[in-house]
């Protein structure tokens, strides 16, 4: 019917005194857009396939395409814009829920982008990160109380198991399956090299990554996919996943299209079946069952590992956190709102959860208050996007940050937000072996490693302008921040003054 019809997002444009019929993007577009005529000898599109992830544009070796935004348009209505009109019309021809993938796209505010950073001048002089120490290691977990000495006073050391980070930041869960093989190889490669750590994902740890196990988070949700005895002694930590950024109160679903070989055994289910993770673990529905999951992951893994509890950004999250601080967890890490994800309802994306700016001042703020901000770390995720916003979630209170996006863009993702597609042009969030291939995980391991060295170097930078020389006095160290343009609530959320106060 002509009223299902939807014009297409993009357009090719394809400079026709250029082109030359090579067909390099009719052979490396997954999404089968480009064609060749042989009546005319010329290249066609199918736009409608398009996703602009823009592998056509970057190998054409004549520069003869680019992909642009159609100007194609509905009648102008400020509340009924183009993309309401078309999510309709799909729904109404399908009766099916709307997928998408990525963080959410939505013109909602980027907190990071309303604060500053203060700076010294005399009185508190900067510090040169070039010339002088500067250290950017952190320990993630349980900090003691008070020192303990024995009877001939020397100090007994009652520190509970910690993640020893060379520079605050983490590779976030993405699962095997959700991504590739490659991809895996590349993060798991550059956390071992930079001395950090990456999250599995909900989907198991295949055999060949076990040698990188003390630079692992492996992860526990509630379909338990890959979770076994071996599994759990292989990493350097163990995170309980109760929710995630870019889908509060929802679960996991991996495709059954997916889960193929490696994939299958490393989950350790069937071939072809769909891996489906329910919105809440059925074996927790109070602080006093996850407390109950806490120490039987600890008792299992002899109480030498610490235990991460991840849950999403949402509203009442400083009371969750607080709960979750005295469950005997060692860290807990919230994910924002913006987080990425390989497939979610689009509705939950789009509209359920809070800012990671907001929710990480206001539990860093609770824990505070109730005098058991050391019986936890912190670690936030959801967007972080670069050094600065590193540096700023830090003196909000974080003692690290996990990056996923970010992390996906050095290996070459282009923010199509296709991923539950799984066409993945760039090797990335896709199975197909063909497609896999197109990454190297020597260079991109390499790419993740110049990253994060670069963030280094700039969050370096930025400690040494506010006369800082230690993550330590950095965390939480909230009047080296100025808010611009935000109102008196958020600044009292935030914790900061205005700037110019």
């Amino acid at each position: 019917m002509a009223i299902d019809f939807i014009y297409p997002e993009y357009e090719v444009v394809r400079n026709p005194q250029r082109c030359i019929a090579c067909r390099v993007c009719e052979r490396q577009c997954a999404n089968e857009v480009h064609s060749y005529d042989p009546e005319t000898g010329t290249m066609r599109a199918d736009e409608s396939k398009c996703v602009n992830c823009h592998r056509c544009v970057t190998l054409c070796p004549t520069r003869a395409l680019k992909i642009v935004k159609t100007d194609h348009t509905f009648k102008y209505n400020a509340n009924w814009k183009a993309e309401n009109i078309q999510d309709v019309y799909r729904q109404s021809g399908t009766g099916g829920v709307l997928l998408s993938s990525m963080g959410n796209p939505k013109e909602l505010p980027v907190y990071w982008d309303k604060i500053l950073i203060n700076a010294s001048q005399v009185t508190n002089p900067s510090i040169d990160p070039l010339r002088e120490p500067m250290e950017t290691k952190v320990y993630l977990g349980q900090k003691p109380t008070k020192v303990e000495r024995d009877g001939r006073g020397n100090l007994v050391n009652n520190l509970s198991p910690q993640l020893e980070l060379s520079v605050p930041i983490l590779f976030s869960a993405m699962s095997y399956g959700s991504i590739s093989y490659n991809a895996h190889a590349s993060l798991a490669r550059a956390a071992t090299e930079l001395g950090i750590y990456y999250n599995t994902g909900e989907g198991g740890l295949h055999e060949d990554f076990y040698q990188y196990g003390k630079n692992t988070i492996v992860q526990v949700a509630s379909g338990r996919f890959g979770v076994h005895k071996e599994y759990l002694e292989a990493g350097a930590a163990i995170e309980i996943k109760i929710g995630q950024g870019a889908k509060p109160g929802i679960g996991g679903h991996l495709p059954g299209t997916k889960i193929v070989g490696d994939i299958s055994a490393t989950r350790m289910i069937p071939e072809g079946s769909d891996a489906i993770s329910p919105a809440p673990h059925h074996d927790i529905y109070s602080i006093e069952d996850l407390r109950q999951l806490v120490f039987s992951l600890k008792e299992a893994t002899e109480y030498k590992k610490p235990v991460i509890v991840k849950v999403a950004a949402v509203h009442n999250i400083a009371a969750i956190a607080s709960g979750i601080a005295r469950s005997g967890a060692d860290i807990i890490a919230i994910d924002g709102f913006r987080g990425g994800t390989g497939a979610a309802p689009t509705r939950i994306r789009d509209n359920v959860g809070i800012p990671i700016e907001l929710a990480l001042a206001s539990v860093d703020q609770r824990l505070r208050d109730e005098g058991i901000r050391g019986n936890v770390s912190l670690l936030v995720g959801g967007s972080i996007r670069n050094s600065a916003d590193v540096v700023k979630a830090i003196a909000l209170g974080a003692d690290a940050v996990y990056i996923a996006t970010s992390a996906l863009l050095a290996l070459g993702c282009h923010l199509c937000r296709s991923c539950h597609a799984g066409k993945c042009n760039w090797g990335i969030a896709t199975q197909r072996p063909e497609l896999v291939k197109r990454l190297n995980p020597d260079i991109g391991s390499q790419r993740l490693v110049n990253l994060v060295t670069a963030w280094e170097h700039e969050i370096k930078e930025m400690m040494g302008g506010m006369g800082i020389n230690s993550i330590e006095a950095l965390r939480g160290n909230r009047l080296m921040l100025r808010g611009l343009g935000l109102n008196q609530t958020e600044l009292n959320i935030l914790g900061i003054k205005h700037a110019g106060e």
